[in-house]
């Protein structure tokens, strides 16, 4: 009895077609239109998309996702920024909202949105005992809403030509999450300071508290990594003179966010990698619990 000759593999995807290539993961027959680069020879498709949802996603040092390098959060900042500015020129309705006023006419004036926006400890335009204005009078959303406002074109173009700059490296080093909140919580701090050290009734806004937060972590971040931060030292030096250096900068907010913004990516940076997002985490709630006190004291200063 005669035996019959052992018959060619075919591929499992498609029948007709011969092969002796196998998935090195499944082993089944895979010709070269299935076949799929792995560590170590071919893989078939299946396992291929297998492989994708059960692998850990990249990482970045600082425990952020790998979408960083896009820039989509600085981009998306950069846009509400804009989207902002246009709103605040629109309710003006005049040529000053864009310049005229401060730096020999440079920068905007105010405007209806500024107004309803920007830092503002307490005012009273209509006397003691009329309706108040103000952070102390429960417009506590002026802390957030300052940080995207800004008083003209030139004022807004100089903020987000930085924060192209710093955002997209420090997005790509830390992730989309933990950039947004360094971020957040650096322009929160700095306008927190401001509302604590500038006079109640002085207006302050701008994206220069989350900024001057930004100049921190780059400098923290840089050393964290072993890197040489020469170059970093001449940009704050040059950025603190210009706060004290230009009038009618504010300084309490340009500082309170270096001082905020350094704190949260001292935290981003030196957590531990084993209990790293608990602690990240964890160490941005109590910064912002901090500035949560810090505001209950200012407005019962204001209110006494």
């Amino acid at each position: 009895m005669s035996e019959s000759p052992p018959t060619t593999p075919a591929c499992y995807r498609h029948p007709s077609r011969e092969t002796y290539v196998r998935c090195t993961r499944c082993e089944r027959p895979i010709c070269p239109d299935c076949m799929r680069e792995a560590a170590v020879g071919h893989q078939c498709p299946e396992c291929v998309a297998e492989g994708r949802r059960t692998s850990r996603p990249a990482r970045t040092a600082f425990g952020g996702g790998a979408a960083g390098p896009r820039g989509h959060v600085t981009k998306t900042l950069i846009g509400l920024n804009l989207a902002l500015m246009l709103v605040s020129i629109i309710s003006a309705r005049n040529a000053d909202s864009i310049a005229g006023a401060g730096l020999g006419g440079l920068l905007g004036g105010s405007t209806p949105v500024t107004n309803w926006g920007a830092v503002l400890g307490l005012w009273a335009p209509f006397g003691p005992f009329g309706p108040q204005e103000g952070i102390a009078a429960g417009e506590y959303h002026r802390l957030v809403t300052a940080m995207f406002l800004h008083y003209g074109v030139l004022h807004l173009a100089m903020n987000m030509w930085v924060l192209w700059v710093l955002g997209r490296n420090l997005e790509a080093l830390l992730g989309p999450l933990r950039f947004l909140a360094l971020y957040l919580i650096a322009g929160v701090g700095g306008n927190v300071a401001a509302y604590l050290f500038s006079s109640p009734v002085v207006e302050t806004a701008g994206a220069s508290t989350a900024i001057f937060g930004l100049f921190a972590a780059l400098f923290v971040i840089t050393r964290r990594l072993g890197r040489d931060v020469s170059a970093v030292i001449p940009v704050l030096v040059v950025s603190l003179v210009f706060t004290f250096a230009v009038p009618g900068i504010s300084i309490a907010g340009h500082l309170g966010g270096m001082v905020v913004g350094g704190a949260m990516s001292l935290v981003l940076a030196y957590a531990p990698r084993d209990h790293r997002t608990l602690v990240q985490v964890g160490g941005g709630v109590l910064i912002g619990l901090v500035l949560v006190g810090l505001t209950v004291l200012r407005t019962a200063t204001l209110l006494a």
